[in-house]
């Protein structure tokens, strides 16, 4: 009877285990394929740029991919980690325009990488909390 408790307590923790990595740790074959098309396509400026633009998910045939800034983190917030010369500089300085142009520029351009592969029509930009987090960038 104990035995076959164990037994069962083994074969449920084995069906939860597999239950997790199945629906949260699992990548999906097509994101790997596209942040593959990334590394491969990109210029040797994004390819070099201090944040990586990956795409997170696919939600059918939009791919969501990561960005450090949106509405709810200013550039003004995070520039400073991208380039470490710009903290503290006013967003009006010519070097900070400058930076915050680049940062659009290679957006930009990893979001027409990513539309230029099969099956996705359109992008949507989500906030890479985790990176800013790992910059000991606060999201509030």
């Amino acid at each position: 009877m104990v035995r076959d408790k164990r037994i069962l307590k083994i074969l449920l923790a084995v069906f939860v285990l597999g239950a997790f990595y199945w629906f949260v740790l699992r990548t999906d074959p097509k994101v790997v394929a596209l942040n593959q098309a990334l590394e491969q396509v990109a210029s040797p400026a994004l390819r070099n740029y201090p944040y990586t633009f990956r795409v997170v998910r696919l939600v059918g045939e939009s791919a969501v991919m990561g960005t450090p800034r949106s509405y709810e983190m200013p550039v003004v917030r995070m520039i400073g980690t991208l380039y470490p010369n710009l903290a503290g500089k006013a967003p009006d300085h010519p070097d900070f325009i400058a930076a915050e142009k680049e940062l659009a520029q290679m957006q930009s351009e990893a979001r027409q990488i990513v539309l230029g592969q099969p099956g996705v029509s359109s992008v949507k930009w989500e906030l890479d909390q985790s990176w800013l987090i790992s910059h000991n960038i606060p999201l509030n």
